[in-house]
């Protein structure tokens, strides 16, 4: 198997893992801060602003463009994570849910569109799928299953 067949199979696995944490949580669990600031939603919601963000950069990739825009800067991750939260603040816990999943699949078509041979570990492709999918996804949902772990003692 190819490395991007590999990563985007990856990718798809983590999230599906990802929405099982997240399964079967009500509105007032969804909402429970426990992650510093942040609740399950939050989480949701950051992973959903990544993808956003971050799907075009794999789309000018695509087309041999440069995928950063000219002075953007993601050095500081925490702000960006923190502006990607903020902004579903407001939002329907549904609606940042529907997102999550219409997000990922954006993401992954814009992924997909990628040529092969731009999929190099450690090359900007394979660090932007893998850091905003595979990862990302890994992080979150274990975060998530532990303290579910935690809530049922």
């Amino acid at each position: 198997m190819s490395e991007k067949t590999t990563l985007l199979s990856e990718a798809e696995t983590e999230f599906i893992q990802l929405k099982r944490a997240v399964a079967g949580l009500n509105e007032a669990q969804l909402r429970e801060v426990w992650l510093g600031t942040w609740s399950a939603r939050d989480i949701v919601a950051h992973i959903s602003g990544w993808h956003r963000e971050l799907g075009p950069a794999l789309e000018r990739l695509a087309r041999g463009e440069r995928p950063i825009s000219e002075g953007v800067s993601y050095g500081d991750v925490d702000t960006w994570n923190g502006r990607f939260a903020d902004a579903k603040k407001s939002a329907a816990t549904a609606d940042i849910l529907k997102e999550l999943d219409a997000s990922h699949a954006a993401f992954m078509r814009a992924a997909a569109a990628v040529p092969e041979e731009r999929y190099v570990p450690g090359k900007t492709a394979h660090k932007i799928v893998d850091l905003n999918s595979r990862h990302h996804y890994q992080e979150h949902r274990a975060q998530i299953e532990a303290w579910r772990a935690g809530r049922a003692r």
